[in-house]
């Protein structure tokens, strides 16, 4: 008999004794429904899911929720959006907001939530990252995060070094950094989502330089590599690398994510930094804002109002303390009256003055674009280890582009060949 053969006979006698099993189970729980609720494998989307799935079945005796963990990347991304199409999507899963939350293709595949009643405690500024004209599909989880640069207190103390306000001073820094014997930029590449952040930080300097960017972007009516501006970002990377500047095993590196070290490692947590990614004006300093993943809904959901209580839970008073108790927040959350508790990180600590003035914060692209290519984490890679240059990994990237915004069917863009 062939192995599938005997698995076939072995999970048949299995089976049998399971559901034999179930009819004993008591009468005391019977009617208790399960929900599944997916997350990527990131840290801390996996500590926030199930500190809330701990808390919601608390609040909810009735329903029983199964968290799954899938992977991170882009290879969460290419499942999410595999088992979308397939209708074979979790209850409940939290996604990216923004432009991948747009390529899921929303009105088709995702139940819409405006009408919900807890929309009302949920800021305005989130809406365009989960909607659709005016159809909103998700929910804000977590708090909002700014791109930005790590930096570690008592170097810069001991080298005498400021907080730049330009590019140009922060590569000054590095070169005193460098003389001084010590690695001046941390990259690690072996998550490769971290290469992107130089050039995906770099937004609100685009922005200053050419306000209408993201419309004239998205209507295709110009390129990154053929806008300076946008441009920088990934001359960012290729001028770190030829530097000299990065740390020699940047291919093999691990990330680490600030909360968790704000949460595992306080002592040490307390002498790092953050400051905005710098420009080319001192006068025009400011950061590129994150929103918050979403909490989304399949339409081939078999447990819709379980699956909304569940969503609804998510954004209550009581679920944002049940998160910032999980994961210190790293910015302010999205839901009205919700605030900061607890000591706040220094890192959360330094990014809130930015917050706290209307011109000093700029949404990153992807949350006043549809578009974002799935390759530019790879392509970052490339520059920033020296394989291809700036120039090349623009017009990749805007060649992965072109192909997405196409598959998306977005105004502008035109059929593929053939």
């Amino acid at each position: 008999m062939n192995g599938a053969g005997r698995w076939t006979r072995l999970l048949a006698s299995l089976i049998a004794p399971f559901l034999a099993l179930a009819l004993l189970v008591p009468s005391a729980y019977a009617g208790i429904e399960t929900i599944t609720v997916y997350t990527d494998g990131e840290s801390i989307d996996k500590t926030i899911v199930m500190a809330l799935a701990q808390a919601f079945e608390k609040e909810n005796p009735r329903i029983r929720v199964q968290v799954n963990i899938g992977p991170t990347g882009v290879q969460a991304v290419d499942l999410v959006q595999k088992r979308i199409a397939a209708g074979k999507m979790d209850d409940v899963f939290l996604y990216y907001s923004g432009s991948l939350f747009e390529a899921l293709d929303p009105v088709v595949n995702l139940v819409e939530l405006t009408d919900e009643s807890w929309q009302s405690s949920v800021l305005s500024s989130y809406y365009p990252a989960v909607s659709t004209g005016t159809r909103v599909f998700g929910a804000p989880v977590g708090s909002a995060m700014g791109g930005g640069i790590l930096y570690n207190k008592s170097v810069y103390k001991k080298l005498g070094l400021k907080i730049p306000l330009t590019w140009s001073q922060f590569m000054k820094n590095n070169a005193v950094i460098k003389k001084a014997g010590i690695t001046p930029v941390i990259a690690t590449y072996k998550d490769t989502w971290t290469a992107q952040l130089f050039v995906l930080s770099d937004f609100f300097n685009v922005q200053a330089a050419f306000p209408n960017f993201a419309a004239v972007y998205t209507a295709n009516r110009t390129t990154i590599a053929d806008t300076p501006a946008a441009m920088v970002g990934f001359q960012h990377l290729e001028d770190v690398y030829k530097a000299g500047y990065i740390n020699k095993d940047f291919a093999t590196a691990n990330p680490f994510v600030a909360a968790d070290l704000a949460k595992n490692y306080p002592k040490q947590a307390k002498n790092i930094g953050f400051f905005a990614q710098p420009g080319p004006s001192a006068a025009s300093n400011g950061l590129t804002v994150w929103m918050p993943n979403g909490l989304f809904i399949p339409k081939s959901t078999k447990h819709l109002a379980a699956a909304k209580k569940f969503i609804s839970y998510a954004v209550s008073p009581a679920a944002i303390k049940v998160i910032s108790a999980a994961v210190p927040p790293s910015g302010p959350y999205l839901i009205k009256g919700a605030k900061l508790s607890g000591p706040l990180s220094s890192i959360a600590s330094d990014m809130l003055p930015y917050f706290q003035s209307n011109d000093r914060t700029a949404p990153a692209l992807e949350f006043v674009s549809p578009i974002k290519g799935p390759k530019l984490s790879a392509i970052a890679v490339q520059v920033g280890s020296g394989k291809i240059s700036a120039h090349a990994a623009a017009r990749a990237y805007d060649a992965d582009v072109r192909r997405e915004s196409i598959r998306l069917g977005l105004p502008g863009w035109g059929k593929l060949p053939g």
